[in-house]
């Protein structure tokens, strides 16, 4: 039985507009500008989970289902789902704000998923251990399980490529 404290994970939001310099010519967001907006979000979801100092390792599985033009209202929410010893996966996603009223949550549409995952450093910058993740709710439980697979089809890939290295070295 570990001894390791236990925590739930708090899922960490953030707004921004969208501006003319972070878009293409035709108007759309830069995907790389939207990953690093849902690289921030994900690290305090993670800083806010361990209590500690973090780095990102990877990002996985991001998957641009919806256009973000300029002068769209994105909403990042960001929820830590998966933890090791001293690594945490924080499942981010962005909605585009299409409530008029500006608190209608059922008009936003899911513009992008990815998951992060991050590294929870002590003082010296040395990995440390993260509290163990509390799993409660159905939705919580669907996250942790995709998050789960993710991973492992990660080790599966890095041990091919380890494999395709060693022999083509």
């Amino acid at each position: 039985m570990s001894d390791r404290p236990k925590k739930k994970a708090e899922a960490i939001e953030t707004w921004n507009f969208v501006f003319p310099n972070q878009s293409n010519p035709y108007g759309n967001m830069f995907g790389g500008e939207l990953l690093a907006i849902m690289d921030s979000t994900a690290a305090m979801a993670a800083i806010r989970y361990s209590g500690k100092t973090v780095s990102t390792a990877s990002s996985e599985r991001v998957i641009f289902k919806h256009p973000i033009f300029v002068g769209d209202r994105i909403k990042t929410i960001a929820k830590v789902v998966l933890v090791g010893k001293s690594s945490m996966m924080v499942r981010t996603d962005v909605f585009v704000d299409k409530g008029e009223s500006g608190g209608d949550d059922s008009k936003d549409i899911l513009s992008t998923t990815a998951h992060f995952t991050l590294v929870a450093f002590d003082e010296k910058r040395v990995p440390t251990e993260v509290p163990e993740l509390i799993i409660e709710t159905e939705k919580e439980h669907k996250h942790h399980e995709l998050a789960q697979q993710i991973k492992n089809h990660v080790k599966r890939r890095e041990e091919r490529i380890k494999h395709v290295v060693e022999k083509w070295g």
